[in-house]
């Protein structure tokens, strides 16, 4: 028989039952992991050269391989490939069809090699190259946002904890505070990719194998290296087929990914409301209701904040399928594919909204600069202005707080007291002291590296802009 029987399976000859419709349902994975059919291809065909290369297979048997997996990709990209519930996933699914294209040599593909130490290399194949595009996405946000920081270096913003108004700084700055963070995100997610790229294929089904396989050619071939260029092999067969740690690891990076653009959401969702009125988001970003023809709601970054769930969600599933499993491989295992592939899914698509959605983001500086008038934000400046004339920080403290209250019952900002009324809190108090209780000066003072200071943002606009090569 020249083809893998498809009304069973290609491990039943043992069985004298064939499995029920419903087993076949309940254990299939092809009609979700059939997306890993690239990357098996590129395994198979390194797989294939090493095994002609160390003269287990002929080199006629390798060029038959290599006929049948580019025939393979054709159908597979034209859509001409049927894939086959009876086959149970994209593994057998492909050898099937090779050998039915080649014959034989179709069958000796798999020597030296197990489904187990297959689909693992398959998943990190195909996981490296998601986070490719994923830190390439990080870096399209960021740039985003640098822009965005670079036209509203000057533009103030009441700056909150505890979501009362604080002190002000630089919209730029706060845009900027996001770049750090999705800056981390994409220094995890490049480290993240060094355990990912590395080799399980040779670890067979737990122990090893017989064959006299070369596991660095294959790691080398598929471009399974260090920056040195040094193969990166899984060393211990049963580690190397069992362990999906470097899934959980890719998980967390992930969820921490959308908890910044979560964070960010909820502030976009305030910063659009009609009482803060600081940002309008991009009609083409926005829905309205179904009864209240007003209304401009912020669905992308809601939804983005709900997403957030959904993958720390998949983070907590994986780490729970792993927690209680033996040593070596077991069929939980499969179980780790759809949560992967779904964290992968919904943060490219996150990623990629938020760049275009932040670029349709329309700021409004008056309304900022109202709300930080609001909130007293300069009351901290008047507290280091009279440190600095020689009162502890504590008594300074304390004083601008009685400050505050006087201008709250008059109902006006500090700035807007006179000078007489300021000395009556202290007497070193002199008519300098408005420099420091106007916003911009609050904002200009704050020069520390790090700092709000519209000079020390413009030198990290500069920073991240050769960083990003922007």
């Amino acid at each position: 028989m020249n083809q893998l029987d498809t009304k069973s399976q290609a491990w039943s000859a043992l069985f004298s039952e064939p499995m029920s419709d419903l087993v076949k349902r309940y254990t299939s994975s092809v009609f979700f992991d059939k997306r890993l059919w690239q990357a098996d291809i590129a395994g198979s065909l390194a797989h294939a050269e090493m095994l002609a290369a160390q003269k287990i297979i002929s080199k006629d048997d390798l060029a038959s391989i290599e006929r049948g997996m580019a025939q393979i990709k054709v159908d597979i990209e034209s859509g001409a490939f049927e894939w086959k519930l009876d086959l149970e996933d994209v593994h057998l699914n492909i050898e099937a069809r090779l050998t039915t294209l080649v014959g034989d040599a179709g069958k000796r593909l798999h020597t030296g090699r197990s489904r187990n130490d297959q689909v693992a290399t398959d998943v990190r194949l195909w996981l490296r190259s998601e986070i490719d595009l994923i830190v390439d996405l990080l870096a399209a946000l960021q740039a985003t946002l640098v822009l965005i920081a670079e036209k509203n270096t000057d533009t103030i913003l009441p700056g909150f904890t505890h979501l009362q108004v604080a002190q002000p700084v630089s919209f730029g700055h706060h845009m900027l505070a996001y770049v750090e963070m999705f800056a981390r995100d994409a220094e995890r997610m490049q480290d993240v990719r060094k355990r990912v790229n590395r080799l399980p294929l040779g670890s067979a089904a737990l122990a090893g194998t017989s064959y006299p396989l070369d596991r660095e050619r294959v790691a080398k071939t598929l471009g399974m290296v260090d920056e040195r260029g040094a193969p990166q092999v899984c060393q211990n067969s049963l580690d190397a087929v069992s362990d999906r740690d470097f899934a959980i690891e890719f998980a967390a990076a992930a969820s921490l990914v959308m908890i910044h653009t979560s964070r960010l959401s909820e502030e976009l969702i305030i910063w659009m409301s009609q009482n803060f009125g600081f940002i309008q988001i991009g009609d083409a970003f926005t829905t309205g209701s179904s009864i209240m023809p007003q209304k401009k709601n912020p669905d992308v970054p809601e939804l983005a904040r709900g997403k957030t769930g959904r993958v720390v969600g998949h983070l907590m599933g994986l780490i729970t399928l792993m927690k209680g499993q033996p040593l070596a491989y077991n069929k939980d295992n499969q179980e780790d594919k759809e949560p992967l592939f779904d964290t992968v899914d919904t943060i490219k698509e996150t990623l990629r909204i938020f760049s275009e959605m932040m670029a349709s983001v329309t700021i409004k500086p008056e309304a900022m600069e109202r709300a930080a008038l609001k909130g007293y934000a300069t009351a901290t400046d008047l507290a280091d202005y009279m440190t600095k004339k020689g009162l502890p920080f504590r008594d300074a403290h304390e004083t601008v707080a009685k400050a505050v209250k006087y201008a709250i019952a008059q109902g006006v900002d500090l700035s807007a007291l006179s000078l007489e009324t300021l000395k009556t809190f202290n007497a070193h108090i002199e008519a300098d002291v408005f420099d420091c209780l106007s916003l911009r000066g609050s904002l200009e003072a704050r020069s520390t590296l790090g700092g709000t200071a519209p000079a020390q943002v413009r030198m990290q606009i500069a920073r991240h802009k050769e960083r990003l090569k922007i």
